[in-house]
């Protein structure tokens, strides 16, 4: 199949989406900073089957990366991304330049609020920012129906939810399961920067997801007891830095000290160097 239609200026993607709307088509959208996985493409499919015309943008955006962050480093892999896409059927990728998004003189952000705090919002202060500030920018410039996210970035779609929520922006978000590897790790851009013996000691997390898992499935409700056991499993490996397990209100992100309900359980690790996220859903059984 074809590659999608590459657009580089706002003006004209508008221009395109405009006719398309015209046509009484719906759009859907699917944010991304490129170096697809099939983590991203499921997001794709899951839009085409949803929408007329799929837009999936591929910006690296440097507003959401802190002081330490290597923006330089994140992987760049348009070719391989495009082709990707034209498999999927895509109709249109947005890649614009940092400079078409971010203009001399720009000077207005979204600040998300309690959502925006714990976890990675604790963990890279300034992110949650930079991440809100783009996707509404995004959702001004293509004004998708509807716009897709995954599970495995949990807090992040939560934030979008709640910034479209308070300021009324007319998108409904999607938020899709969590894609993983054959062996249980979750799929992330990230997991390239893993060497062989980091790759084995980062299935930990996915080991610890699911001890949390069963021990509320045997009657567990202790959040500190469920924390703990997860701490122990990681522990060993060699060199790894866990920066938080959290135990909280999926609607809130606060902490919860007994299940009683639906509760994330969350973590971030650095394995070998790279800060690896994962999250699953306890239901209080």
């Amino acid at each position: 199949m074809p590659r999608p239609q590459v657009i580089h200026q706002i003006a004209d993607l508008r221009r395109e989406l405009d006719v398309v709307r015209r046509q009484g088509k719906s759009i859907g959208l699917v944010p991304t900073m490129g170096a697809l996985h099939q983590g991203h493409l499921s997001l794709v499919d899951t839009c085409r089957e949803e929408c007329d015309w799929t837009v999936v943008s591929i910006f690296v955006n440097p507003s959401q990366f802190g002081p330490g962050e290597d923006l330089a480093k994140y992987p760049r892999t348009l070719d391989a991304d495009l082709d990707a896409l034209a498999d999927r059927g895509v109709e249109v990728a947005f890649v614009p330049a940092a400079d078409e998004i971010y203009r001399p003189g720009h000077d207005t952000w979204v600040e998300v609020g309690a959502v925006a705090e714990p976890m990675e919002g604790r963990r890279r202060p300034g992110h949650f920012r930079g991440v809100a500030t783009i996707v509404l920018k995004l959702f001004g410039m293509v004004g998708p129906d509807l716009a897709y996210f995954g599970q495995k970035d949990f807090q992040q779609a939560l934030v979008i939810r709640r910034m479209v929520e308070d300021l009324d922006v007319p998108v409904e978000i999607r938020v899709c399961p969590t894609v993983r590897e054959q062996d249980g790790l979750a799929m992330s851009s990230r997991n390239a920067h893993l060497d062989p013996e980091a790759r084995r000691d980062a299935l930990t997390l996915r080991q610890a997801l699911q001890a949390a898992t069963q021990m509320v499935e045997q009657g567990e409700r202790d959040t500190r007891t469920i924390a703990e056991q997860m701490r122990r499993i990681i522990a060993p490996v060699e060199g790894a830095k866990i920066d938080y397990i959290a135990l909280v209100d999926p609607e809130t992100l606060e902490p919860v000290e007994t299940i009683r309900g639906p509760t994330l359980a969350a973590l971030a690790v650095n394995i070998g160097g790279t800060w690896l996220l994962d999250n699953c859903l306890l239901a209080d059984g």
